[in-house]
């Protein structure tokens, strides 16, 4: 029985076990994504954040600490160099885990799993949600209501200003005269010129 034994076996023996974290852990260091069933990604997770860790104090001693788990030079080179400056501040959490749906084949549980610190589109803070009211019905408050009809004008407003300015500025450029409609009437007296000239 394997009561009280947290740790996923993942179907391999302890040396493929640690051979495959170790690939996993590198490529995920060197690519900061990559894709993989759930169960490896969690067991994966556990594996790589301790050596994160290890790597905002850059010592021989914490690289060859990283170097016994990891077994790649470029990767360990990698994580003390890049992603332990981009980590500084982080007291933990390193990874992120985005499921993604079930495998077609054998219908495993897919995922991907990134360093949180790279991926650009989840850095971008939204807009905080104005709170919800305590009234029932979802209906806005008099003074809400109010300030949200004040600023839909205030942006009808600079929106029609803007319209009225761009429609200026066409105006302007229309009635400039163009290089061609200069050069027209020169052109024409040269040749007037000429003719005067033969008589």
């Amino acid at each position: 029985m394997r009561h009280g034994k947290k740790f996923n076996h993942l179907s391999r023996k302890s040396a493929h076990r640690k051979a495959m974290l170790a690939n996993m852990a590198a490529s995920l260091i060197m690519h900061k994504r990559i894709r993989t069933t759930l169960a490896k990604a969690k067991a994966l997770r556990g594996y790589v954040e301790p050596l994160i860790t290890k790597s905002k104090d850059d010592s021989t001693h914490s690289r060859r600490t990283v170097f016994s788990y990891l077994q790649s030079k470029e990767a360990v080179t990698e994580l003390f160099r890049e992603v332990s400056v981009k980590i500084a501040d982080r007291p933990g959490g390193y990874t992120r885990i985005l499921k993604t749906g079930n495998r077609l084949g054998d219908n495993a549980e897919m995922c991907y799993i990134e360093l949180v610190d790279y991926n650009e589109n989840l850095l971008v803070e939204k807009a905080p949600k104005a709170k919800a009211s305590r009234r029932r019905g979802g209906k806005k408050s008099g003074t809400q209501s109010v300030q949200a009809a004040n600023v839909v004008e205030a942006e009808v407003v600079e929106s029609v200003e803007e319209v009225k300015e761009e429609v200026a500025v066409s105006e302007e450029i229309e009635e400039t005269p163009t290089e061609d409609t200069i050069e027209q009437p020169k052109v024409e007296e040269a040749e007037e010129s000429a003719e005067e000239e033969q008589k």
